[in-house]
C-alpha cells in the first residue's frame, strides 16, 4: 500500500521515494543495537536447534535396528531425510543472520541488498535478518 505524501497514516513516517514506512513498531524503533540483540538471540536459538538436529541425524545413522516388517524399512530413511532437510534450513537461517550482523557492522543494515532501498521497520521487526523489501521478495519468487 502506497500512501500519498499528504495522507500519512498514524504511526507512519516518510521513507523517501513517495513511500511511508512505520516510524515505530510496538513503541520501539529498530535501531542497530536492538537489531543486533534480536539477531544474536535468534542465532543462539537456531544454533542450538541445529546441534540437536545434527545429533538426531547422527543417532539415526548409527542405529542398526532391523525392521520388523518391510513397511518399517523405509521409516528411518524418511526420518533421516526430514532431519537433514531441517538441518539445511537451519544452516541457511544461520547464514542469513550472520549476513545481517555483517550488514550492521558495515553500516548497511536496514537497506535492501538488491536496490539499496530502506526496508520498512515492520519487516525488520518481523524478520531482523530481512535482506530485501517485501516487493523485491515477491518479485524473486
Amino acid at each position: 500500500m502506497v500512501l500519498s505524501v499528504t495522507d500519512p497514516a498514524p504511526g507512519m513516517a516518510f521513507g523517501g521515494e513517495g513511500m511511508y514506512v512505520a516510524a515505530e513498531v510496538r513503541g520501539r524503533s529498530m535501531d542497530e543495537s536492538r537489531a543486533r540483540a534480536l539477531l544474536r538471540a535468534e542465532r543462539a536459538e537456531v544454533a542450538s536447534l541445529l546441534r540437536q538436529t545434527e545429533e538426531s541425524v547422527s543417532e539415526e545413522q548409527r542405529a542398526t535396528d532391523i525392521p520388523e516388517d518391510f513397511g518399517d524399512a523405509g521409516l528411518p530413511l524418511t526420518e533421516e531425510a526430514r532431519d537433514q532437510a531441517v538441518a539445511r534450513q537451519l544452516r541457511d537461517r544461520l547464514a542469513a543472520i550472520d549476513r545481517a550482523l555483517a550488514r550492521i557492522e558495515a553500516g548497511t543494515y536496514g537497506r535492501s541488498v538488491l536496490s539499496g532501498k530502506p526496508i520498512p521497520e515492520q519487516r525488520l521487526e518481523a524478520d531482523p535478518a530481512a535482506e530485501v523489501t517485501v516487493e523485491e521478495a515477491r518479485a524473486q519468487r
